[in-house]
């Protein structure tokens, strides 16, 4: 398994050019606002087409511009969490998990439906609509139905930012526990400090769509290897109410 990517794309004057390789683990996109990030993801999912390069997960080929193959994007095996996690608010908690769950058998989508209800602990509520539900019942809809088809890979675009402290905490543990259970490669971009030390194997750093550093979150943030990266992981710039927290860690 693994995923790799080597694309580039032009969006309005920004340029992409962007590679990096991940085994199954949880790797992080860091780096400022406008830095390619969620463009990457986009590229990923097939919801924007590069210029070129490719898009690797284990031996499943998305996309190759010298190979001339193109995956459209409901054929590609990844689930992806938006960050304003795009419920469908006119289905039922149920119906949106099912939702990702297009091509699958309709007993093995019950089936699957049955266990991310149990594990997910959103049992009981499969019947509601999801303004009736609350805001850590949301997250768990919205990764179930991404992972209700066993992806390849999964692909987060910052599920946490609009979340408080506490229930920031509680899908951060229910994030490491989604990593541990699937075992597969998770993509999650954040501008939380905390968050890029702490929760990812592979910390990518992202700097006017290049990758600028890449490597554990220790090494990263112990030898910095550009002034940007320096300032950011050490003044707590994309968060400051973490500066605090970011002390105490051991680096």
């Amino acid at each position: 398994m693994g995923l790799s990517i080597d694309i580039t794309k032009r969006v309005n004057g920004f340029y992409l050019d962007v590679s990096w390789r991940i085994g199954n683990e949880l790797a992080v996109l860091f780096g400022r606002s406008g830095a390619g990030k969620s463009l990457t993801l986009q590229i990923i999912a097939g919801l924007i087409k590069p210029d070129s390069g490719f898009i690797k997960s284990g031996r499943a080929e998305y996309y190759s511009r010298a190979r001339n193959i193109e995956i459209p994007p409901h054929q590609r095996s990844f689930g992806y969490v938006f960050q304003d996690l795009a419920l469908f608010p006119h289905m039922t908690v149920r119906e949106n998990i099912l939702y990702g769950a297009k091509g699958v058998e309709q007993k093995e989508r019950m089936d699957r439906l049955s266990e991310l209800s149990d594990s997910f602990r959103i049992r009981g509520v499969e019947n509601k609509m999801p303004s009736e539900i609350s805001g850590g019942q949301k997250q768990r809809v919205a990764f179930a139905r991404a992972l209700i088809r066993r992806p390849d890979a999964l692909l987060l675009d910052e599920p946490f930012s609009a979340l408080d402290s506490p229930l920031r905490a509680e899908m951060r543990a229910f994030l490491m526990q989604v990593r541990a259970d699937f075992n597969i490669p998770v993509v999650l971009v954040t501008h939380d400090v905390y968050e890029a030390y702490t929760m990812p194997d592979t910390l990518i750093f992202y700097s006017s769509g290049r990758v600028v550093q890449s490597g554990p979150p220790s090494e990263v943030f112990g030898i910095p290897a550009t002034e940007e990266v320096a300032k950011l992981v050490s003044s707590g710039d994309i968060d400051p109410g973490l500066n605090a927290a970011l002390r105490e860690l051991p680096l």
